[in-house]
């Protein structure tokens, strides 16, 4: 056998050890994630402060469940929750100014008066989140997620016009949690932070609760 081909069979099978153990490491990840766990095992109820994009500060409410771990340290949330502001004094200064853009006014004396206009959202979102225990007290986590936001606007130059409809959407976002939760028992507090990015509006908001947990995470687990 000539030195060409020797080395040629050992570079084929350095290659399939390679892929097997790239398998293998590859099943190893898979086999961490389970169904088993998933059920509704918390309940939650949270308070913040909100600020966004367009907005004014105003505060937030939510709900949110529990739905335990696909995964050692990933468990999964699913929420709902609610806000309502005032649109900022410079976002209805840009959308007047919008609006007189596409008004006919020949002689270019025409005033657009919005008035105040209120927008509230109802979001409902899913959010991955991962686990990391602080001992038997405190657990930290962070997390990632999606949310479906139903936008409605109302004030009393907008009520029933085209602008009511232009502000109130249905979109999509993008959702950011960095947080802690404080308890050993069922009774739980948590302390979040929850950034969305979104279409129309994007918030940062800063939130306190309160979790009731009837399903406890296994010790392995913790």
């Amino acid at each position: 056998m000539s030195g060409s081909t020797r080395t040629g069979g050992v570079a084929l099978i350095a290659l399939a050890c390679s892929a097997g153990a790239s398998r293998l490491a590859g099943q190893a990840v898979l086999n961490q994630f389970s169904s088993e766990d998933f059920r509704l095992s918390a309940v939650g109820v949270d308070v913040g402060a909100l600020g966004g994009t367009k907005i004014l500060g105003t505060t937030s409410a939510a709900i949110r469940f529990d739905f335990g771990r696909i995964a050692p340290a990933i468990r999964v949330l699913m929420g709902v929750s609610y806000f309502k502001s005032d649109l900022s004094g410079s976002t209805l200064d840009r959308f007047a100014q919008r609006l007189k853009n596409v008004v006919i006014d020949p002689s270019g004396d025409d005033t657009i008066r919005l008035g105040g206009i209120t927008w509230s959202d109802v979001t409902g979102d899913v959010d991955f989140q991962y686990v990391m225990p602080q001992g038997q007290v405190a657990t930290a986590y962070m997390g990632l997620g999606i949310s479906v936001h139903v936008r409605h606007a109302t004030g009393t130059a907008v009520d029933g016009t085209f602008v009511q409809d232009a502000l109130g959407a249905i979109t999509a976002g993008l959702n950011g949690t960095l947080g802690a939760e404080f308890g050993r028992k069922r009774w739980r507090l948590s302390l979040e932070g929850r950034g969305v990015l979104a279409s129309g509006v994007s918030t940062l908001g800063l939130y306190a609760g309160i979790r009731y947990r009837w399903v406890l995470p296994s010790p392995q687990a913790q």
